[in-house]
């Protein structure tokens, strides 16, 4: 059989080499805005604002059990997600996988499902900063601060992406450093350094119902508020198509910063549970919401300290918005591009920038100011649902298309050409889809105890008639096939192990490059 090249790649006879959408894109976010973008979409209002009604409503150690197994899963799943999004590093990232690898009909369903779960996660974040609002003052409106940065998340993320990408950098980095800090204030505060001078221990944990509180129920309901505080982890591989070299930073990414992010979950978790009691007025209220880190630099005994981490809150809402927005705007101009959405959502501005797309997405915050008449803190539950259960189904697709990719890499006989492979394949994506399957059924429990809530419900359970809706209505008008093993397309826009440079090996081989990875895995 004849075969032609294409950048480097050998085309069988008869296949015909397409553009690839993130081509289109400017390549300007290096390896270090990259890692430091993985964790900003991670750590935001989920950690520090969603573990207010974690700890309420399921207790210490519901809370910990939970984010540590969904922790688990992450980890899988971006396995998974990097061994594809190295070989093929494109805009779409899974959600363009899921309609290569499995079915085209997925892939639309998956697509819009995540953009619009990008688009609500922008809104909750705004909603968020009105609560966080609240501990200096109740007198300021909470929607004019909303739309105030709602204008600066569209203009860092409407003129250049580097602009994006050293934004998201340094609010990434205070973030960290907040971290650090929260985790040795807290463990000071627990060994006596608090107000009340007196060494906590673990005695909130067998306080009134604790350490699981609500009972199986309580404890079902923790995992969704998980799946939220997680979630954007994935969105990591959709900075593939303007990543510089991606084949070899996003496997670095995906191995250094996880570890990261998982000590830094866990670790906050576990000293949020022994320092706050799940009785704390305030931590789930309809009209407010207090963040249980900003309780324990209080208990410190320092007023300023309580007002520091708030405002350090508020940054991580900023950079959990900027980092929604880009994604959700990424996927929109795929799903333009792929002719799933109208063609003039991939028009591009001079810095190729697909502004329309910014602006659609962004639309989407107007939800924010719904505040005003529901209250912030049930309005922000409610979007925390909807996104967390969201994030799941995109890491059962992600699994699902992971299955289906190596399997057709075994069959055509490429697994040698993969840059990075997952280790836990085979029996870590069947984890992942069938653990994820179970807990989005099971965790609306809180839904219809100890009475049945239709709004609660419906926040919980929506997404899924939704997707198999559009799923099946694409399947319907375009008449799609699952792709074939033998027939998947494992050439266009890949880049193998083979086009990688051995001389940038000597990180793996020389003293020099040992010390440099340490280094940088310590910033």
């Amino acid at each position: 059989m004849k075969t032609a090249t294409e950048g480097g790649i050998n085309l069988e006879e008869g296949q015909r080499p397409r553009l690839l959408p993130a081509d289109k894109l400017a390549r300007k976010l290096s390896a270090r805005q990259v890692q430091m973008i993985a964790i900003g979409g991670t750590i935001g209002t989920g950690l520090f604002l969603g573990t207010s009604k974690s700890l309420a409503t399921g207790g210490p150690a519901s809370m910990l059990i939970s984010y540590a197994i969904v922790g688990l899963i992450v980890f899988i799943t971006m396995l998974s997600l990097g061994e594809m999004a190295a070989f093929v590093p494109i805009a779409g990232s899974f959600c363009t996988f899921a309609g290569r690898f499995v079915d085209d009909a997925f892939g639309f369903a998956l697509t819009w499902n995540y953009w619009f779960n990008d688009a609500v996660s922008m809104a909750s974040d705004l909603v968020a900063l009105q609560l966080i609002l609240q501990y200096w003052t109740t007198k300021f409106p909470g929607w004019g601060l909303s739309l105030i940065f709602w204008v600066l998340l569209v203009a860092a993320n409407i003129v250049t992406v580097r602009i994006y990408g050293e934004l998201e950098y340094w609010l990434s980095l205070l973030k960290v450093i907040t971290i650090i800090i929260f985790i040795i204030l807290g463990i000071a505060v627990n060994c006596g350094a608090n107000t009340e001078n007196r060494y906590i221990g673990g005695h909130n944990w067998f306080i009134g119902d604790a350490p699981f509180v609500g009972g199986i129920g309580g404890f079902a309901s923790v995992f969704v508020t998980a799946a939220f505080a997680y979630g954007g982890t994935e969105s990591i591989a959709i900075t593939a198509g303007e990543t510089k070299d991606p084949a070899r930073t996003l496997p670095k990414v995906i191995r250094n910063v996880f570890w990261r992010i998982l000590l830094f979950y866990i670790l906050s978790v576990l000293i949020l549970g022994l320092n706050v009691p799940y009785t704390t007025p305030g931590l789930s209220e309809r009209e407010t919401r207090t963040s249980p880190f900003t309780l324990v630099f209080q208990m410190a005994g320092s007023t300023a300290a309580g007002s520091f981490i708030n405002a350090v809150i508020m940054t991580s809402v900023l950079s959990a918005g900027n980092h929604a927005l880009f994604a959700g705007t990424r996927l929109l101009y795929t799903l333009a591009v792929d002719r799933h959405a109208p063609k003039f959502f991939s028009t591009l501005n001079s810095n190729q920038v697909p502004w329309i797309a910014v602006l659609a997405t962004s639309a989407i915050s107007i939800l924010c100011f719904g505040a005003s008449f529901i209250g912030a803190g049930q309005l922000w539950t409610w979007l925390q649902n909807i996104v967390g259960v969201s994030n799941q189904l995109s890491w059962i697709a992600i699994g699902i298309a992971s299955l289906r990719f190596r399997a057709a890499i075994k069959i055509q006989g490429k697994e040698h050409l993969l840059p990075f492979k997952n280790w836990t394949y085979p029996w870590g994506p069947w984890f992942s889809v069938i653990l994820n399957s179970l807990l989005v059924l099971v965790q609306g429990w809180s839904s219809f105890s100890p009475s049945f809530s239709a709004v609660t419900f419906v926040s919980l359970y929506v997404e899924l008639p939704i997707m198999l809706l559009m799923y099946i209505a694409w399947k319907a008008h375009k008449r799609t096939k699952v792709v074939k093993l033998r027939e998947m397309d494992l050439v266009t826009d890949t880049y193998p192990a083979e086009k990688l440079d051995p001389a940038d090996d000597f990180e793996r081989t020389t003293w020099k490059g040992k010390a440099y990875r340490i280094w940088r895995w310590i910033l």
